[in-house]
Parts: structure tokens; sequence; C-alpha cells
């Protein structure tokens, strides 16, 4: 028998769940999809239920006695979090006849919060992986459900991880765990404590670069930050944000100087190293561009020095 379940997410992460537990032919009371952006395209969530003829809401918040009573009277067997950026109160949690699972992009207990995989990246974990589990009132600190794991390679960034590994990952573990609460058998495993760590969210204040700490940890922190919110420094007066990041070992000068420019990416000294650079982006721009083109426009040459 399929489950009576309320889906509450967004962006292409949640349409890929909304897809698949249909397909396996579950009951999709009620779909909650952020509120529409101004001048801008629907959330594909919103358009997946639109499409589907489905129930749709897009709360922007879940607070009050409204949106329980709502929620209450769908008379969900479960509902699902699938990137969900909101707070959803306890109470919402538990209406569901049983309750409400959440996803989350990291091996919980490490590495809670909203910028899971920014941090994962910044502080050079060799592995990483999804964790669905059983949210309650703390931030993603409920009994887990399933775990799956992944290696993390040097060419990994934030971008790259979630799309190519942790995106099919998830949808994968969510939908086992649905099989799994359907069946009777769904675990709810406690969080170790002793393991936890928690970050805030990754924001400008944590992507500046300062080149003169070891080679290996600026670029994590490039790679952690790619694409958002994009590690930055400044070089002859323009504050230029780093993307596509490599390491090569060796020594190469004085940590920050602009060694090379070339088609293949821009090669930068380190304590330890050289950051090759494959994209940047001038701060007042929102286009990304090769390091050539921005030496082409004279905002970088080979001797530069970044921090400057």
């Amino acid at each position: 028998m399929s489950l009576k379940i309320a889906l509450i997410g967004q962006a292409a992460f949640a349409d890929t769940v909304l897809s698949e537990l249909h397909s396996k032919g579950h009951r999709i009371v009620h779909v909650f999809a952020p509120p529409d952006a101004p001048g801008g395209n629907p959330d594909p969530l919103k358009a997946r239920a639109m499409e589907l003829g489905l129930p749709l809401s897009q709360p922007s918040s879940f607070k009050g006695d409204a949106a329980f009573e709502h929620f209450k009277a769908l008379n969900a067997d479960l509902a699902i979090l699938a990137f969900v950026t909101i707070i959803v109160p306890e109470r919402i949690l538990y209406s569901p006849r049983l309750k409400s699972i959440c996803f989350h992009p990291s091996l919980l207990p490490r590495h809670r919060g909203a910028s899971a995989i920014n941090w994962t990246l910044i502080h050079g974990d060799k592995e990483t992986g999804v964790t669905v589990f059983w949210p309650d009132k703390g931030i993603d600190t409920g009994p887990i459900i399933i775990q799956s794991r992944v290696p993390i390679a040097d060419d990994d960034t934030t971008g790259s991880i979630y799309f190519n590994k942790l995106f099919p990952l998830g949808v994968e573990a969510i939908v086992e765990s649905v099989d799994l609460i359907e069946a009777g058998k769904a675990p709810a495993l406690v969080q170790d404590e002793s393991q936890a760590t928690y970050e805030p969210p990754c924001r400008d204040q944590h992507a500046a670069i300062d080149f003169t700490k070891p080679a290996r940890e600026v670029f994590n922190l490039v790679r952690g930050c790619d694409p958002q919110p994009g590690a930055y420094a400044s070089v002859e007066g323009a504050k230029i944000r780093l993307y596509a990041p490599g390491l090569e070992s060796g020594p190469a000068g004085e940590p920050g100087a602009v060694l090379s420019i070339e088609e293949t990416g821009m090669r930068i000294a380190l304590n330890g190293g050289v950051l090759r650079i494959g994209q940047v982006r001038l701060d007042t721009e929102a286009k990304k561009h090769t390091p050539t083109a921005l030496q082409e426009r004279g905002v970088l040459r080979t001797g530069s020095h970044f921090g400057s």
C-alpha cells in the first residue's frame, strides 16, 4: 500500500524526489514549494507539482496556527523534507502519522548546518555522503535512518560533489528510506554527540583568502566556496573571486604572486605549492571569465600579487 506523503522542498533535488515518489505510486497529498522569486522562473518543484496536477502551496513560513492546522488537515502518513532552507516547527514535523524524514548532504553528526558541503571541503575531509534522518527540534540532530558514503576527489568542488555525487545519492536514499518506512523496518539510530560538528552558513566573511596559510588550506577554501560564495582576494585594487581550482606541488615563490596566465589557467604561488585557477570573476560583475580574459582587459598580469 502506498503512503500519503506531504513533500516540502525546493529546486531540482526536490523536483527529482517528487518525480521518483510519484512514479512509484505514492500519493502526494500536498507539495510545499518556495514563494516565486520576483521576475524569476518558477521553482522546479512548483513546476513539477503543477505538471502532475498536485495540490500546491508556497508558504514563506511554517510558523503560526494556520500553517499547522493546514498541515494537520492533510492527514499525511509521512512528510519529506527534501532540500529545505526554512524552519519547519516541531509540531508540524510530528503531525503526520509516521512523522517526518529529512535529507542532509553530510555524514551526520559531522557538519550540521546549512552549508555542510562547503565546510566538508574547507575542512579537507576525505569522504562525505548523505544522511536521511528523523528531524526533531534541533538542527540536524534527529535519529538516522540511512547514510551513504562517497570519496572526495582532489578535483571536487562544492558544486561538482553536490550535482555529480550527493544529488543522485540523496534521491536514492530518500526513496530507500520511504520503502523502509512503508515496510515498518526503518531504523532510528541516535547520533553520537561526541562526533558532532556545526558550522554557520558559508558566507563572504568566510571566503576571504589568506595566501600566507598552507597551500592545502588555501586550495580547500577555494574549492569549498565554488560556486558560492566564491573565495576572493584583491589584486591591484580589484576584488576577484577564484573558481575551478587545482593544486600543484613544489615551491613557487612569494605566496599570492601570479606566476603565469595561460589558456589553461592562472598559476598563483602558495605557501608550499601552486594554486591553479581556471575561472575568475570580478566582484563587480556577475559573469565568470578565463584569467586570460581579465589579462586582456588589464585587470590581471603575470607578476601581480594577490593581497595587494
